[in-house]
């Protein structure tokens, strides 16, 4: 399996597969508003290749943290395998390159709305640890954040601001 950065000749593919993994298009189309939107990282949108085939896409976009200061930090949001090919370690190898990724061009933080379950794995644990709060009702156990460098979140708590993009997504 290969990771690579997203092409614009995969834009058909990547709705597609996004599409069938939700059963549904609201986060194909939020993909598409995000990637002609001020908060898109042409290096975080990532595609999974498996014998020539794309099966599987992560984004990673900015958002801030606002609390007494502005704080900048990405969201991973979303993430799409082919139905078939899910349990595979497929998600797994987009997560972790995408977080490698986001460390090497210098971000400190990420934050996801996931499963509980799957997650934490990675390193995330509950947002509410540092004091950063969603702005949209989640269970607790749902928002999730991670220090790509250590301290990172260390008194940056506050409400995350989704660019409007996430908010015209429904």
């Amino acid at each position: 399996m290969k990771i690579r950065q997203e092409q614009k000749s995969d834009h058909k593919k990547v709705y597609e597969i996004t599409k069938q993994a939700f059963g549904q298009e609201n986060e194909s189309k939020l993909i598409e508003k995000i990637r002609v939107g001020g908060c898109f990282v042409p290096e975080l949108s990532l595609v999974a290749e498996l014998d020539d085939e794309i099966v599987g896409h992560i984004l990673f976009s900015k958002i801030k943290i606002i609390g007494e200061d502005e704080h900048e930090s990405l969201a991973l949001a979303p993430m799409a395998v082919v139905p078939k090919l899910q349990k595979q370690g497929i998600g797994s190898e987009l997560v972790n390159t995408g977080l490698e990724i986001a460390k090497k061009l210098g971000f400190d933080s990420v934050i996801v709305v996931g499963h509980e379950e799957y997650y934490p794995r990675f390193g995330f644990e509950k947002a509410s640890k540092w004091g950063i709060k969603c702005p949209f009702e989640v269970p607790d156990e749902a928002f999730m954040a991670i220090e790509l460098v250590e301290n990172s979140l260390k008194g940056k708590g506050g409400t995350v601001q989704y660019p409007k993009e996430f908010m015209e997504a429904e």
